[in-house]
């Protein structure tokens, strides 16, 4: 069975198909919270049957889970169980990227009430929530990285939409100088434990690229040509890597793309996404 050959759902079939709970606590923080869409006939997908985490964007400053669901109606179309995750916002990317890792943790402490196949999650986002999906995709198979995910979870693949994969201090020089006093407080609150700019030694720690290797996840990127907010600059080196196994990656360069996929390069990428999938 191929994803990419499921007819898509009416948005009835999809209200009937799914048990959709809401503003399911994974912590303390109000902000800690997800949507589950748990598909019915999920475990008769067998090696398809995968556990979408969906991380908004917003600079780990604004946004919510619920603004950007056009990112997670093309897998619920094709009968797929989707995560759509909120995470601690104006705290910083250390403490947003942990926040994963508590979610997913949560969710094998609780299989009983949250029946999900962890053993095939596929860590999507758009910007910033595809940054923390990377990161702990990446730090999965890493024994140093601090937050370890709970025995039993295995992550599948990764989708990232605009997401830093590296040069997180081109990324902050981006928002620290923007005119926008909104993307300037983005800017000045992605470490806030510093002063200014962060060290080259912080941002480091929170570049997918710093723990690559190639036993890591499946990937697909996204990344436009004219981003203002995360400059091609910046995935150069990681997309190098991933080409190099090019039928394990797939890398969707959009020369005259944005930052923010319009509709169409949207519906286009989910075509190539499914056919990623259908590949593991």
């Amino acid at each position: 069975m191929k994803l990419a050959a499921v007819a898509d759902k009416t948005p009835e079939q999809v209200q009937a198909a799914y048990t959709i709970t809401k503003d399911v606590a994974y912590g303390a923080d109000k902000a800690q919270t997800f949507d589950l869409y748990l598909f019915a006939d999920a475990p008769k997908r067998h090696t398809k049957n995968y556990t979408i985490v969906f991380l908004h964007g917003g600079g780990y400053y604004l946004s919510d889970k619920a603004q950007e669901e056009r990112y997670i109606r093309p897998y619920l179309k094709k009968g797929v169980t989707v995560v759509n995750l909120n995470y601690r916002l104006k705290k910083g990317i250390p403490v947003a990227t942990e926040d994963l890792t508590l979610a997913l943790n949560f969710l094998r402490a609780h299989s009983d009430a949250y029946p999900l196949n962890l053993e095939r999650v596929v860590l999507t986002g758009f910007s910033a929530g595809a940054h923390i999906g990377s990161l702990v995709a990446v730090t999965a198979n890493d024994p140093t990285y601090p937050h370890p995910l709970a025995a039993g979870i295995r992550i599948a693949g990764v989708v990232n939409f605009s997401g830093p994969v590296g040069g997180l201090d081109v990324v902050e020089t981006v928002f620290m100088n923007h005119p926008v006093p909104v993307m300037k407080a983005i800017g000045l609150a992605l470490f806030p434990e510093t002063t200014g700019y962060a060290p080259k030694e912080v941002t480091r720690q929170y570049e997918p690229l710093t723990y690559f290797d190639p036993q890591d996840p499946p990937f697909f990127i996204w990344h436009g040509g004219q981003d203002d907010q995360v400059p091609p600059v910046t995935f150069e080196r990681f997309v190098g890597l991933l080409q190099q196994n090019q039928h394990k990656n797939t890398v969707l360069f959009v020369p005259e793309g944005h930052h923010s996929p319009t509709a169409s390069e949207l519906e286009e990428a989910y075509k190539r996404i499914f056919q990623f999938l259908d590949k593991k």
